[in-house]
């Protein structure tokens, strides 16, 4: 495994790896979610090829950027583990030299739910990943539903700009009791972790009342409410039941039709999602 840390590096290395080339673009902090992505890429590729890089552009003032957990050692002993080729690493500096001024905007999408919670989150998100899809050119780039709206955005952008790969989503990793596996799920003490499992509680009741009958948004919405408030660690920034493709807000469920949510367990954000239908 080669761990390359320059772009001028890995764009002379690339020519060496043989084609189909897979792609899984991380923060670090590896859990089984990652690590499904890149078996799921060496499954189905010749090469496969990591980048670890935490992208300051998509944190907004008062987020974890500094505190967002960080173990690059043992990253990339799991990558290797997983027959990962190449791990790209670089520095910030080298992916915002001082003169970097060009931006990636991709619309309506990318302006809703986690767009108007942490406002220039998708403007980081999708030129980091613009600039690592040219930088690495893969054939197919790997990305959790967990993300649901990342992955809207990502598909949205490689579509309009007619980017020359496939984007490939594989489904959310999980733990035993349901919480969606996540870098911030370090965040949380002993009781906050208990009570987290309510995100996913609340999407099974949605699916539950959809599968029920129940197609009135309002109504799913407000005892998925119900549900969450009885945490009393939990408070909800928002619960979206929406059309998965363009992510606008439905008042009748009309599948697929996507349901996410963000919510605060303690001072930890947690998002979370499922498809319905």
């Amino acid at each position: 495994m080669k761990v390359v840390e320059t772009i001028a590096d890995l764009k002379s290395l690339r020519p060496r790896l043989a084609e189909p080339v897979g792609f899984v673009p991380t923060m670090g902090y590896l859990h089984q979610g990652h690590l499904a992505l890149v078996r799921q890429a060496r499954a189905e590729n010749v090469s496969v090829v990591a980048s670890i890089f935490v992208n300051p552009t998509q944190f907004g003032p008062h987020e974890d950027f500094a505190r967002y957990p960080r173990d690059p050692q043992r990253d990339l002993a799991l990558l290797e583990k997983e027959g990962t080729d190449v791990v790209f690493m670089p520095s910030a500096d080298e992916m915002y030299p001082p003169q970097f001024n060009s931006w990636v905007e991709v619309g309506k999408v990318a302006e809703r739910l986690e767009g108007a919670a942490r406002p220039g989150h998708f403007r980081g998100v999708a030129t980091v990943v613009a600039k690592l899809f040219n930088i690495v050119q893969p054939d197919r780039a790997y990305f959790g539903q967990k993300d649901a709206q990342q992955l809207i955005v990502i598909k949205k952008m490689a579509s309009d700009l007619d980017m020359n790969l496939e984007i490939v989503a594989a489904p959310t990793v999980r733990e035993a009791d349901g919480l969606a596996m996540s870098s911030r799920n370090t965040y949380l003490n002993p009781e906050e972790r208990k009570q987290a499992v309510v995100l996913y509680q609340a999407l099974t009741l949605a699916q539950k009342l959809w599968s029920q009958g129940e197609k009135d948004t309002k109504a799913i919405r407000r005892q998925m409410t119900a549900l969450i408030q009885k945490q009393p660690l939990a408070k909800i920034d928002y619960i979206s039941i929406a059309d998965a493709e363009t992510l606008d807000e439905l008042d009748t469920v009309r599948p697929p039709a996507l349901v996410s949510l963000a919510v605060r367990i303690g001072k930890t954000r947690l998002i979370d999602n499922v498809v319905v239908g």
